[in-house]
Formats: C-alpha cells, sequence, structure tokens
C-alpha cells in the first residue's frame, strides 16, 4: 500500500471518535438555514465554501436577528479568529510542503482536524509526507459536515415553519458554552460577555454583539496575563 494513502488513512481513522458531535450539529445547520430563510442552495453553499460549524450557526443567527452585514462579518471573524492559533501551530511542520498543499490544508483545517493532525505530526518529525495525515483528518470531517448538512436541509424542508426552530441555534451555542466551561476563568469570561450583551443590548445595528465580545476576549486576556505575572 502506498505509504501516502496510509497516512491519509489513519488521518480519516484518527478524527472518527471526533465526529459524533459533528452529525446533530450538521444537521441542526441545515434546519436553520431553511427556517431562517436562507434556502436550500445558499445553506449548502455556505457549508462547502465557509466550512466552520460555529461561524455558519452565527451567521444564521444574525441573520434570522436582523443584524447587519458588517456585524455579521465581524461577529464570523471574531468566531474564527481562533484560527490564526491553529495556523500558527501547524505552519512550523509544513515549511517544506509546496503552495498548493498549504492552500488546500488551510481550507481543511479544522478544529477537530487540527487536534489529531498536530498530534501526529509532533509523532513523525521526519515523515516528509505527513502532511496526508491532515488532509484525511480535514476531508474526513469535510465529508460527514456535508453530509449532515444536506440531512438538515431535507429535515428543513418537510417540517412545519409554525415550529419556529431558530430557538435551536441558541441553544446550541448555549450547550457549547456549557461544554466549554471547565475552569472559573471561562466562566468569568462567559458571565463578562453575558453583562454586556444585555447592558448594550439596545445599541444599534446590533453592535451589542461585537461589544459582548470584545469584553470577553479584553477579560480572557485578563486573566492569562494575571496568571503570567504571578508565576
Amino acid at each position: 500500500m502506498n505509504i501516502r494513502y496510509k497516512i491519509f488513512s489513519k488521518g480519516c481513522l484518527d478524527v472518527l471518535p471526533l465526529l459524533i458531535p459533528v452529525v446533530p450539529f450538521g444537521i441542526i445547520f441545515g434546519v436553520i438555514g431553511i427556517e431562517s430563510g436562507l434556502g436550500s442552495t445558499v445553506t449548502f453553499l455556505m457549508s462547502i465554501i465557509i466550512f466552520a460549524g460555529s461561524s455558519q450557526l452565527a451567521f444564521a443567527q444574525l441573520f434570522t436577528s436582523g443584524a447587519t452585514t458588517p456585524v455579521i462579518v465581524s461577529s464570523v471573524a471574531i468566531v474564527n479568529s481562533r484560527h490564526f492559533l491553529y495556523s500558527a501551530v501547524i505552519a512550523q511542520y509544513l515549511t517544506k510542503v509546496k503552495l498548493f498543499w498549504k492552500i488546500v490544508l488551510s481550507y481543511f483545517l479544522t478544529d477537530q482536524a487540527f487536534i489529531v493532525s498536530q498530534k501526529y505530526f509532533k509523532q513523525q518529525p521526519k515523515n516528509k509526507d505527513r502532511h496526508y495525515h491532515l488532509l484525511g483528518s480535514g476531508f474526513t470531517l469535510w465529508f460527514v459536515w456535508q453530509l449532515s448538512t444536506v440531512a438538515g436541509i431535507i429535515l428543513g424542508e418537510v417540517i412545519p415553519k409554525e415550529l419556529n426552530l431558530a430557538f435551536a441555534v441558541p441553544l446550541t451555542f448555549i450547550s457549547l458554552i456549557i461544554v466549554d466551561i471547565k475552569k472559573i476563568d471561562h466562566l468569568i469570561v462567559a458571565i463578562t460577555s453575558g453583562i454586556f450583551a444585555i447592558i448594550f443590548f439596545n445599541l444599534p445595528l446590533r453592535t451589542y454583539i461585537i461589544v459582548a465580545a470584545a469584553a470577553g476576549i479584553l477579560v480572557a486576556y485578563g486573566l492569562s496575563h494575571t496568571k503570567l505575572y504571578r508565576k
């Protein structure tokens, strides 16, 4: 068997356990895309072009709430800002890879793919074909995400609009926040963002979203900086 295919296959297998929550996440987005009036084509193209679950859900939530384009774009950019960190970490392992591969792999670089492929890269420091692992893990997640989105679109077409499933988006984000709160610092940041969102809710153009996100980021930075100072 070709060594590159072996590495690719390993990437596919390594990421499988992390795909369990991806399926319902994709289905929810597909349903919400239809419920929010985006239409089946736009909803599916979002999963193809953007390929970022949390950003797509944020877009759907803001779109249905009547947010302006600048607010939607900036909010989605904030949600995706973590990819700067992912790219910086992965880049050190791809210094000898051609530009074409860097562009392709940047598209497939997701949370789950980053977790499993970074671990593999550390274990294979001299393997010149190790980037095929990221291709495998990223492609597998991409394929599952597209299927899940299609399933959600089909469900969204048959579910009566009277049910108004738009509430599923904020519920999904709340569940993600709850799962992610593992330390007191995380709780402080979440509460801070929530308080600022309530205080500045009446700002024009839905800009309270940006204010709340910025407040949370500043508090997170302050907490991490304080810890480093104490050390």
